[in-house]
C-alpha cells in the first residue's frame, strides 16, 4: 500500500457526495487482501528504555545466598582481626612509676653546755641566724633552665611547689605546734599518703615511720614559739632522673625561737634558739606536674639543741634556756628484733656563727650533687 488512491477494481459506485457518505472508509474485500499487515512485538511497541522486567539468570537466588554467606564471613574476618591486634598491640603500654616509701634520718644536736637564753630580737639578730632571711623569703628558686625533657616553665611549677611543701612543713605555726597535717599532706603523692598518716598519727623510730622527717613540729604541751619570726637560709638544685622525672633537692636551715609551754608568768629573756636543718629530696613526675604534687624520697634531718637520747620521731624535743644535755647517749638497737633498725646517731651542736661560703655558680642549679 502506497498511499490514498484508487482501489485496484476501480472507483466506488457511488460518487462523493452521494447518499453513502462514509462508504470511502470501508474497506472492501480486495483492499484489505492487497494490504501489507506488520505487528510490532511488545518489546519494540515499548522502546529499549522502558523495559521493566528482565530475565533472570540461572540459579540467581542460590548465588547471592552465596555472596551474603561470603560477606558475612568476611565482616566477621574483619572483626576478628581487629580484636586480634588489640589484645596483640605491638607498642609496649608504659608502666606507671610507682612512688617509693620514704626513708627518714634524724640526728640529734646535743649542746656541749647550758642553752643560752634571750629575749627574741636579740638572739636572732646577734646569733648565728643574724644574715638569715625573714619566712618564705629565705626559700629562694634558683636561677631557672631548661633540661634535655623539661622546659623551664615545667622546672619552675617543681621547684615552686617544693617550696609550697617547705613553707607549709617548716613555717606555718599551726603545723608546727597545733597538730595540723592537712596542708602537709596535701602536696604528697597519694602513694605516699598511707605512710604519711601512720607517721603523723602512731611515729615509730623506725625509719619509714617519724613525722619529724616529713614536717617540723614540737609537742605543744611541752614548747611555744616565743616569737612568730621564722629565720631560713638554703638551696634549692635540680636536674633529671629520667626522662620523665625531675629530682629537686632542698638544704634549708630553719632557726626558731621556742619557750615552755607550761602555764605560769615568763621573763622577756627566756627565749632560746632551735635550730632545724632539712635535706629533703624530691621526685616530680610529669603527672605530679600537671597536679603540683611531690614524691619524697629521703629526709635529712639535724635538729637541737636536744638530748641525744630524745626520741624525735613523733616531735622533737628542744632544751630550752638553761637547760643541758643528759649524759645518756643515743637509743640503742637490739640486733635480735626484727625490722628495720634504729638510727643511733648524734651530734654536737656548735652556736658559732657559720662562715659565709661563696655563691653558687650556674652548676650548681644543675646538679643535687654538685654541691659539697
Amino acid at each position: 500500500m502506497t498511499g490514498r488512491g484508487e482501489p485496484p477494481e476501480g472507483p466506488p459506485e457511488n460518487p462523493s457526495g452521494g447518499e453513502d457518505e462514509y462508504r470511502s472508509l470501508v474497506f472492501d474485500e480486495s483492499f484489505v487482501r492487497a494490504a501489507r499487515l506488520q505487528e510490532f512485538s511488545a518489546r519494540e511497541r515499548m522502546g529499549e528504555p522502558a523495559r521493566a522486567v528482565r530475565s533472570l539468570p540461572r540459579g540467581g537466588p542460590r548465588r547471592r545466598s552465596r555472596a551474603a554467606i561470603a560477606l558475612v564471613v568476611l565482616i566477621a574476618l574483619a572483626f576478628a582481626t581487629a580484636v586480634y591486634i588489640g589484645f596483640r598491640n605491638p607498642y609496649p603500654t608504659p608502666v606507671g612509676r610507682h612512688a617509693e616509701p620514704l626513708r627518714t634520718t634524724v640526728i640529734p644536736l646535743a649542746p656541749r653546755g647550758a642553752v643560752p637564753g634571750g629575749t627574741p630580737d636579740v638572739l636572732l639578730d646577734e646569733g648565728p641566724a643574724a644574715e638569715f632571711r625573714t619566712g618564705a623569703a629565705g626559700i629562694n628558686l634558683p636561677a631557672v633552665r631548661r633540661t634535655k625533657n623539661f622546659s623551664d616553665t615545667q622546672v619552675t611549677i617543681a621547684l615552686t611547689t617544693v617550696k609550697d611543701y617547705l613553707v607549709e612543713s617548716s613555717l606555718d605555726p599551726d603545723v608546727l605546734t597545733g597538730g595540723v597535717v592537712r596542708p602537709v599532706g596535701r602536696l604528697l603523692d597519694p602513694e605516699q599518703t598511707a605512710q604519711f598518716d601512720r607517721s603523723v598519727n602512731t611515729p615509730a623510730d623506725d625509719g619509714e615511720h617519724m613525722a619529724t622527717g616529713w614536717l617540723v613540729r614540737f609537742d605543744p604541751a611541752e614548747v611555744e614559739l616565743a616569737a612568730p619570726e621564722i629565720r631560713v637560709q638554703g638551696t634549692l638544685a635540680y636536674a633529671e632522673a629520667g626522662s620523665d622525672t625531675l629530682e629537686v633537692v632542698s638544704d634549708h636551715t630553719f632557726t626558731y625561737t621556742l619557750r615552755s609551754a607550761v602555764p605560769g608568768p615568763h621573763r622577756t629573756d627566756d627565749a632560746s634558739l632551735f635550730t632545724v636543718r632539712r635535706v629533703l629530696h624530691f621526685l616530680v613526675d610529669r603527672e605530679d606536674l600537671r597536679l603540683r604534687r611531690l614524691e619524697m624520697r629521703s629526709a635529712q634531718v639535724q635538729a637541737g639543741p636536744q638530748s641525744c637520747s630524745a626520741d624525735a620521731a613523733g616531735a622533737l624535743r628542744p632544751l630550752l634556756a638553761g637547760e643541758q644535755a643528759d649524759l645518756r647517749g643515743p637509743a640503742g638497737t637490739d640486733p635480735y628484733t626484727r625490722g628495720l633498725p634504729r638510727v643511733a646517731l648524734c651530734g654536737t651542736l656548735e652556736v658559732s656563727s657559720p662562715s659565709p661560703g661563696p655563691p653558687p655558680g650556674p652548676d650548681a642549679a644543675k646538679s643535687p650533687r654538685s654541691r659539697p
